[in-house]
């Protein structure tokens, strides 16, 4: 599967929004998009009309790149998502919602969703008190998502050990004290990024 190696940055800049991939970066003056907000390329200030197609293209690339999947793995959830009840494009995200990395940053254990995923990756992450190092991992109600034990002295989970309790979306739970966090609720679609068209990422597939 192919990986994009470019600056992230880039990426956000290429969809036109804050895809919040580079954590405290993304909400400081450095942002790229702050200085920059034009399309990256030669002709990126003067493009054309977009058409429709256009648009569902890009809606699809801009969340693909906010959940950082690849086409593959990224269709897989929308084919997922049609054979179960209800919308279609709700269903889809609920499922990249339910990921173990999304989790794991929704928690505010990573900066971001790249830093996330490296955490569950390198095995710091618990569900249920037994440890998962599978980004995709989708968490259930009731799921007990905690940092392993042993490495919760770790810098950066030392320090919010000691922080004050920072809130969290209302399908999550978190104590700080004890890094661990739990899924109360399945998400809804309130609770997901508004900023994202779904509808238009269904018709794009359903073609």
């Amino acid at each position: 599967m192919s990986k994009y190696t470019g600056p992230d940055c880039r990426q956000c800049r290429r969809e036109g929004a804050k895809l919040f991939l580079k954590g405290d970066r993304c909400y400081s003056a450095k942002c790229a998009l702050v200085k920059r907000s034009s399309v990256p390329g030669q002709h990126g200030v003067s493009r054309k009309k977009i058409t429709d197609y256009g648009q569902q293209l890009r809606e699809k690339q801009k969340t693909k790149r906010i959940y950082g999947l690849g086409e593959k793995q990224f269709h897989n959830y929308y084919l997922k998502a049609e054979k179960m009840r209800g919308v279609t494009g709700t269903n889809m995200l609920v499922l990249l919602e339910r990921r173990l990395d999304n989790v794991v940053y929704r928690l505010g254990l990573g900066t971001s969703r790249a830093q996330a995923r490296q955490i569950v990756n390198h095995g710091l992450i618990t569900v249920n008190g037994k440890k998962v190092n599978i980004p995709s991992y989708l968490v259930s109600v009731g799921d007990i998502i905690a940092v392993k034990e042993n490495k919760q002295e770790k810098m950066n989970f030392k320090e919010l050990k000691s922080a004050k309790p920072t809130p969290t979306l209302k399908w999550l739970t978190f104590d700080n004290a004890k890094l661990s966090g739990t899924i109360t609720a399945l998400p809804e679609r309130e609770d997901i990024d508004p900023t994202i068209a779904e509808h238009m990422i269904v018709e794009l597939y359903s073609k």
